[in-house]
């Protein structure tokens, strides 16, 4: 069944967007979606842009981010990637018409970069990118990888940056409740195209990772934007899953506006300006992401002393092209410090994927994607696996670990390459 299934086709060439999609587009889902959130878009330096192809950089954190690209380069006509599970909700042939291109997430792929570098030099396009590839989990920078040093570096054009905030908080991915708050979005050079050509892959990277440094929760309470939505945390027992006063995992819950742990019975009250109380007068972390990054801290250690094992039974989908999910029936993942592993049925046939730690640097989840549960999205070249987990609040803590495990294998590979190097 496998051979008959038709694939996504990568290697298609893109055209320019319909400019007729693209303003429909903008005054029917952009403009009244952004003008309910009184959204500002600040633009500086950029005359000199106004004709000029360019790769424009986005942090991702939720789909307000895509009206505010197309009205941000309003009216230049803009190329970008989307995954491929976003071409089915939306159909091929309409993500085709506004110049999308298809991709897999974590997966290298020589077809985007010929297909990018097309769309820059002959269309003469902007072509924007959301190099986080996934929203943000807490409001702060997801993983970035340094490839994209290289990738500016081939592109040889110039860089714009379109930071935004307030994307997050007004719908984060385990709070899937529309808060339609304030956005706003600076937009700004970052790379000149002569820097492009001449800077190593490392300063630029560096350069990029400098840009994209944000955190929506400290920009909330900055501006006092002030959320009183009364289900507000939510879902943020999904983020914060590890008890920081018992240290118990996954027995954390939340609703309206309180998070409480159900092995020692402790809460914490979410104020509306996103900052946490502890009901018992001891607050381990108010800022929430600071949580975030203790617990990412507690798996680092974890995959470092050699103790990081996860291991469920998952109902298995697999996504081969834009059009439609197959399932596959039950498989088992696990996950350990040197790789993650899934057994299941692919197509009628016994399959199993391996992806060790370097070759894995950062892992897609989604909180109970469209309503079926939790699940973790492993790609190959020519297939997705969408695996939905049976255990509870688990995918945050695989989220951190597969980042972990891909950087402490790096560093094991740099000591080796040192130490052979020494020897020779």
């Amino acid at each position: 069944m496998s051979k008959t299934i038709k694939r996504f086709d990568f290697a298609k060439k893109p055209h320019k967007p319909s400019p007729f999609l693209f303003f429909l587009a903008k005054n029917i889902l952009c403009k009244p979606d952004l003008k309910k959130r009184n959204a500002t878009i600040i633009k500086r330096d950029m005359e000199s842009y106004e004709h000029t192809p360019y790769l424009l950089l986005i942090n991702h954190a939720s789909l307000v981010d895509l009206n505010l690209m197309m009205m941000s380069t309003h009216p230049r006509l803009v190329n970008n990637v989307m995954t491929l599970e976003g071409f089915r909700d939306y159909t091929e042939p309409l993500m085709r018409g506004l110049g999308v291109l298809g991709k897999r997430k974590y997966i290298s792929d020589l077809h985007l970069i010929r297909n990018m570098s097309y769309c820059l030099k002959e269309l003469k396009t902007i072509f924007a990118l959301f190099p986080e590839a996934r929203y943000s989990l807490d409001g702060c920078t997801s993983f970035l990888p340094e490839s994209l040093g290289q990738l500016v570096h081939m592109m040889r054009v110039p860089v714009v940056m379109l930071k935004i905030h307030g994307n997050f908080i007004t719908n984060p991915q385990w709070n899937k409740i529309n808060k339609k708050t304030w956005v706003e979005a600076e937009m700004f050079p970052l790379i000149t195209e002569e820097e492009a050509r001449t800077l190593p892959a490392t300063a630029l990277f560096a350069r990029i990772k400098e840009a994209f440094a944000y955190d929506d929760f400290a920009w909330q309470y900055e501006k006092k934007i002030k959320i009183d939505h009364p289900e507000r945390a939510k879902g943020l027992h999904s983020l914060l899953y590890k008890c920081p006063h018992c240290l118990a995992e996954h027995q954390t819950e939340s609703e309206t506006d309180t998070l409480r742990c159900t092995a020692c019975g402790k809460s914490w009250y979410m104020d509306e300006y996103g900052r946490l109380t502890g009901s018992d007068g001891v607050t381990e972390f108010a800022h929430i992401p600071d949580w975030s990054k203790w617990e990412r801290a507690c798996v680092r250690e974890e995959v470092r002393n050699g103790t990081y094992y996860f291991e469920d039974t998952v109902r298995v989908e697999t996504l081969p092209n834009a059009w439609k999910f197959y399932k596959q029936g039950e498989g088992k993942l696990i996950q350990t410090p040197e790789g993650t592993t899934l057994t299941c049925l692919h197509y009628g046939e016994p399959f199993t994927l391996e992806r060790p730690a370097l070759a894995l640097e950062s892992m897609h989840i989604e909180y109970d994607y469209l309503g079926n549960g939790d699940c973790i999205d492993i790609s190959i070249p020519d297939d997705s696996f969408w695996c939905y987990l049976s255990k509870r609040d688990a995918i945050t803590k695989i989220s951190f670990a597969t980042e972990e495990m891909h950087l402490w294998a790096k560093e094991k590979q740099a000591e080796k390459k040192k130490k052979k190097a020494a020897e020779e």
